[in-house]
Formats: C-alpha cells, sequence, structure tokens
C-alpha cells in the first residue's frame, strides 16, 4: 500500500461559527462533481465501483456510508454513497475519531502547489525549493493502484475514494496556486492567507479568498430549506451539465492528463483570481462574484466528466 506521507497543516479559517478548513470544493462542490461522475459512466462500471468501495478497510468507516436500509431506489443508494466517497477524505479529517484519523488523514495530498508571483505585470514562476502538496502524485499513484490487478478490493476502494476527492480538489484553482508577495514570501498557502474581512476581524470571524472559492456554489444557492441531496445537490448537478454540456467540453478534456488539469488550474489562479480590483480585507465585487462562480461550475462539469470518463477506462474500456 502507499506508504503514508508527513502532514503539512493548512491555515484553519473559522466564520459563523463553523470551521472552514482548507481542502478544496467543499462537501456540496465534492459530491456535484461525483454525481455528474456517475452520469458518465457506465451501468457496469457504475456496479463494480459500489462492489469495490464496499470492500475499504473497515477502520476506514467507508463502506458505513451506504445505507441500504433507506427507503430508496436501489441506484439512488448506490449514488449518494459514491457522492459521500467523493467527501470521504475530508471527513477523516475529524479528530474525534483518533485511530481513522491518524490513519486515512493525509493534509498534503489535497493540493499541488506551483509558487507564482507578478513582476512587471507578468506572471513568473517561483522555485521556493520546498513542499507543494501531493495531489497530483497521488492521482498518479491511485490511478496505478486501481490498474494494478495485485491490487486488493481494499486497496483499490480508498483508491477510488481519492481519487473522486483528488479530482475535484485539483480542478479548485487555488489548489495549484501558492502567490508568492511581499506579505506571503513562502506563498500565500492558496489564498488562504488572503483575507477578505476588515483588518482586526477576530480569527473565529475570518474569511479568506481560499474558502470563498470553497464554498462558492453552496453560497450561491443555499440549501435554506434543509433538503436532502437529491432535492438539493441534484438539481444543481444537473443545472450545470446543461449550462457547460459533455459535448461542449469534450474537446478540452485531456483524457487521464492529471498534468494538464492541474496546469489549467494554475493558469486560471494566476491570470482570473486577482484582478486588479480585489483588494485585501474586503468583499470581492459582484462582477468578481459573478465570473467565480461561472468558473467555479465549469471547473465542476470538467471535474464530472473527467472522473466519469476515467472510471469507465480503468473499469471496462466502456464507451460512453
Amino acid at each position: 500500500m502507499i506508504k503514508n506521507i508527513v502532514r503539512i497543516g493548512l491555515l484553519s479559517v473559522f466564520a459563523l461559527g463553523f470551521t472552514f478548513s482548507a481542502h478544496a470544493w467543499d462537501d456540496t462542490g465534492h459530491k456535484i462533481a461525483a454525481y455528474i461522475a456517475w452520469q458518465q459512466m457506465t451501468p457496469a462500471v457504475r456496479e463494480q465501483v459500489i462492489k469495490i468501495l464496499l470492500a475499504a478497510p473497515e477502520d476506514a468507516q467507508l463502506s458505513t456510508f451506504y445505507l441500504p436500509y433507506r427507503s430508496q431506489s436501489d441506484e439512488t443508494k448506490k449514488l449518494d454513497f459514491f457522492m459521500t466517497a467523493a467527501s470521504w477524505p475530508d471527513i477523516v479529517r475529524d479528530r474525534t475519531f483518533e485511530t481513522r484519523y491518524k490513519k486515512y488523514h493525509h493534509s498534503n495530498w489535497h493540493y499541488s502547489d506551483t509558487f507564482w508571483t507578478v513582476k512587471n505585470g507578468k506572471v513568473e514562476l517561483v522555485n521556493m525549493g520546498n513542499e507543494s502538496g501531493k495531489a497530483l502524485d497521488m492521482m498518479i499513484e491511485f490511478n496505478k493502484v486501481e490498474r494494478d490487478p495485485q491490487s486488493t478490493p481494499a486497496q483499490k476502494a480508498l483508491g477510488i475514494a481519492w481519487l473522486e476527492h483528488l479530482i475535484g480538489d485539483i480542478h479548485q484553482p487555488l489548489h495549484a496556486s501558492a502567490r508568492v508577495t511581499d506579505l506571503e514570501p513562502k506563498g500565500d498557502q492558496g489564498a488562504n492567507l488572503f483575507l477578505l474581512t476588515p483588518k482586526g476581524t477576530p480569527r473565529e470571524s475570518q474569511l479568506d479568498l481560499h474558502w470563498f472559492w470553497d464554498s462558492i456554489i453552496g453560497r450561491n444557492i443555499p440549501n435554506s430549506k434543509d433538503k436532502c441531496d437529491a432535492d438539493y445537490l441534484y438539481p444543481i448537478a444537473k443545472m450545470i451539465i446543461k449550462k457547460f454540456p459533455y459535448a461542449k467540453e469534450q474537446a478540452n478534456l485531456n483524457p487521464g492528463n492529471f498534468e494538464e488539469w492541474k496546469k489549467e488550474s494554475f493558469e486560471i489562479s494566476s491570470t482570473k483570481i486577482f484582478p486588479p480590483d480585489l483588494k485585501r480585507n474586503e468583499m470581492p465585487s459582484d462582477k468578481y462574484k459573478k465570473e467565480a462562480l461561472k468558473i467555479a461550475e465549469e471547473r465542476l462539469a470538467l471535474a464530472g466528466y473527467r472522473m466519469g470518463d476515467l472510471f469507465n477506462s480503468i473499469f471496462g474500456n466502456a464507451t460512453r
């Protein structure tokens, strides 16, 4: 199995009494990407993936999220389980379950930063010579695990959950970016250090740019009536599919090219996320919010399409 990698703690941001850690899309975003992937997967591949996920190690507590006793169709139960698996790498961050946390939580698997700065109006890469995160490395590794006939079902189960999650992570532009400035000479930790709240705001009330992007879907389309995933997330995912259909995105999918997917996110981060009118200690403008939502929706669509196609390739060489 893959060796544990030294964990790197990222800055946590607290808001409205809830803790938002630096882990790319929140539960809403990861589940939406997984829903879109499920629509791409063939019925046979869906069955194979669910069968493998149910073989996860008992102490990972992944298979416990499959709830066969619910009064739903079998297809809905499987879809919900697959969607929850996409958030499992964040679920295991909970320190309450100490054994699970110590064994399965890996902070620096969630991002793969490129360090960069702006000089004379141009983006320049910065060689920091230090840790930049393992998301890209782990995607490559788990892809090998899934394709290796010697891998055990338990190893493959964890690999599927991590691939679901990391494909989502790498499509969040700030999970491929560490901007170097005079204020952040060692990088801004994916904009976790770019505060949107006024100076002097107590830490527990601070909001930052990373949080802004992580939570962008849920904030723009809030679950104000406390709906279940089927009533809340399914319609949002369908709306994104309609706005960014597979046929429109297909030419740019670059199947299995994880490095290219990361490069796309970095280019967005370095060219679109920090426009001149974005100011520290101020909330973004309405124009920025509108453009950011459009970018986020398309990134989630791409993450879902690529994820679904990847699983089709791994588990059956199936076509759509």
